[in-house]
C-alpha cells in the first residue's frame, strides 16, 4: 500500500475543483496543472500549488502526456488524477506514471486498453455472458451493406476508438450507409488515430442505463445505476439514479451483468458499465465500458452516501474494498441537469464568453458542482460544461420538486445556457412518469418548435 500525500490534478473546470475538494478533506496536498486559459481560473485558486503545462489548445497541455508526468515529477507528486475526459482512459498516461514511478488514479493500463477499444470490449462482454447488440467490424461500405442486412435496420455506425458520443452516427435508410461509413473512417482516424469503425443495429426505443461499479483487482461491488436517456446527439444532458420504472427483474438483471463484467477483467477503480435497456421486451444489450469517474457520478453518490472520489484513491493507493456488496445501502432518489454554454434554440451552438453573473440554488437535498463565478472565462476551445445542479430526495416525486424549484432559482449571465430548455423539459408530463427514452429530447424538442417555444 502506498499513502498519498501529494496529487497532480490534471484536469480543469468542475470535476477539477471535485477533486481538490475530496483531497483536501482527505488532507491530501494538491498541485494543479493548468494551461494558460485555466491559470486564473477558480480551480487554479483552491489548488495548494499551480503548475503550467502549456498553451491553451489541449493537444499542447491537457493531452500532452509527457507534460503532464513532467508536471507531476517536477511537483513532487505521488500521483496523477486525471478526472474525466482528456487523458483520463489513454493507457499512455498510465503507463507513462508508471515508468515514472507515480501512482495513476484510474484502472492499469492493461485495462484501460481492454475497455478503450470498443469492438474488443464488445467480445470481452460476450465472453462474460453479457448479451450484446447484434452487429461486428466493417471495412469498407460493401461489407457494412451485407452486415446491416444481416442485423437489420436502422443501423448505428460506431468508432472502434470512439467515446462520449463521438464518432458516432445513426444511419436508416440503405442508399445512406455508403456515404456514412466513408465519412466515419475519415472522421475515426483523424480524431482518435483509430480508423476502425464498426455497425451495430439500432435499437428503438432504448433506454441507456449504466452501472456504477468499484473494484481493487480482487473483488467487484456495484454502486447502483444510473439512467442516462435525455440526450442529444448521443451526449448526456439529464442523469438520475436509480433508474426509473425499470423493472426490477431488468434491473438485477443489468447489475448482475455489470459486475460480471468487472470481474471477467479483474477490474481496479472505478468503471461505469453502459447498456441499452428495451424496456419493451424486458431485454439489455451491452454497449462499453467507461474506465473513469463519470460526470454523472453525484447522482450515485446521493443515493449511496459515499464520496466516490475518495473511494477511487482508496484503491488507487493499494487498499481493499472497505465494502461488500451487502453493506452498499442505496436510498432515495436523485437527478442531474447538465449546465452547459450552449444555445438549444440555436442547435445547441457553443457559447463562449465572460460570466458576468452567476447565483446557484441551495437549500434541502440541492448540490451544485461548478467552477463558475461572475468574471470567469468560458474559452471556446473546452468542454461548454458550466455546472451540474443535483436535486435529491425520499423518492422521485421529491427530487424532481426540487430540481424544478432549483433550476427556477440558477442564474448565469453573459453566456447562453441550458437552464431554460432544461427548466422547460423537466415540467413535460413524460418526463414525469419517469423511464424516457433516448428519444425524448428530440419529442421535446419538435414540440418546443411545433409551438414556436424557443426552449428546445
Amino acid at each position: 500500500m502506498r499513502v498519498l500525500r501529494r496529487v497532480l490534478v490534471a484536469n480543469r473546470g468542475e470535476i477539477a475543483v471535485r477533486i481538490l475538494r475530496t483531497c483536501r478533506s482527505l488532507g491530501i496536498e494538491t498541485v494543479l496543472a493548468v494551461s494558460d486559459a485555466d491559470a486564473g481560473a477558480l480551480p487554479a485558486r483552491l489548488a495548494d500549488s499551480v503548475i503550467l503545462i502549456g498553451p491553451a489548445a489541449p493537444a499542447a497541455s491537457y493531452l500532452d502526456v509527457a507534460a503532464v508526468v513532467g508536471a507531476a515529477q517536477a511537483a513532487g507528486a505521488d500521483a496523477v488524477h486525471p478526472g474525466y475526459g482528456f487523458l483520463s482512459e489513454n493507457p499512455r498516461l498510465a503507463r507513462a506514471c508508471a515508468a515514472a514511478g507515480l501512482v495513476f488514479i484510474g484502472p492499469p493500463a492493461g485495462q484501460l486498453e481492454a475497455v478503450g477499444d470498443k469492438l474488443a470490449a464488445r467480445g470481452r462482454a460476450a465472453a462474460a455472458g453479457l448479451p450484446v447488440v447484434p452487429g461486428g467490424a466493417v471495412g469498407s461500405a460493401a461489407e457494412a451493406a451485407a452486415l446491416a442486412a444481416r442485423i437489420g435496420w436502422p443501423v448505428l455506425v460506431k468508432a472502434v476508438g470512439g467515446g462520449g458520443g463521438r464518432g458516432l452516427r445513426s444511419v436508416h435508410r440503405p442508399a445512406d450507409l455508403g456515404a456514412a461509413v466513408e465519412r466515419a473512417i475519415a472522421e475515426a482516424g483523424a480524431a482518435f488515430g483509430d480508423p476502425r469503425v464498426y455497425l451495430e443495429r439500432y435499437v428503438q426505443p432504448g433506454r441507456h442505463v449504466e452501472v456504477q461499479l468499484l473494484g481493487d483487482g480482487e473483488r467487484v461491488i456495484h454502486l447502483g445505476d444510473r439512467d442516462c436517456s435525455v440526450q442529444r446527439r448521443y451526449q448526456k444532458l439529464v442523469e438520475e439514479a436509480p433508474a426509473p420504472r425499470l423493472g426490477d427483474d431488468l434491473r438485477a438483471e443489468i447489475r448482475r451483468g455489470a459486475v460480471a463484467f468487472g470481474q471477467h477483467l479483474g477490474y481496479r477503480g472505478l468503471g461505469t458499465v453502459e447498456f441499452l435497456a428495451d424496456t419493451e421486451r424486458g431485454r439489455c444489450y451491452f454497449l462499453e465500458m467507461n474506465a473513469r469517474i463519470q460526470v454523472e457520478h453525484p447522482v450515485t453518490e446521493a443515493i449511496s452516501g459515499l464520496d466516490l472520489v475518495a473511494e477511487q484513491i482508496a484503491v488507487a493507493e493499494g487498499r481493499p474494498l472497505r465494502l461488500a456488496q451487502e453493506d452498499v445501502w442505496l436510498d432515495g432518489h436523485a437527478i442531474e441537469c447538465r449546465i452547459n454554454a450552449e444555445d438549444p434554440a440555436d442547435g445547441f451552438r457553443p457559447s463562449p464568453g465572460t460570466v458576468t453573473r452567476a447565483v446557484f440554488p441551495a437549500g434541502p437535498g440541492i448540490r451544485v458542482d461548478t467552477h463558475l463565478q461572475a468574471g470567469s472565462a468560458v474559452p471556446a476551445g473546452y468542454d461548454s460544461l458550466l455546472a451540474k445542479v443535483i436535486a435529491s430526495g425520499r423518492d422521485r416525486a421529491q427530487a424532481l420538486a426540487r430540481l424544478r424549484s432549483a433550476l427556477g432559482r440558477c442564474e448565469i449571465a453573459g453566456v447562453a445556457t441550458t437552464i431554460p430548455m432544461h427548466a422547460a423539459l423537466t415540467a413535460q408530463d413524460e418526463f414525469a412518469r419517469g423511464g424516457v427514452d433516448t428519444g425524448y429530447l428530440g419529442r421535446f424538442r419538435n414540440g418546443c418548435l411545433a409551438a414556436g417555444r424557443p426552449d428546445g
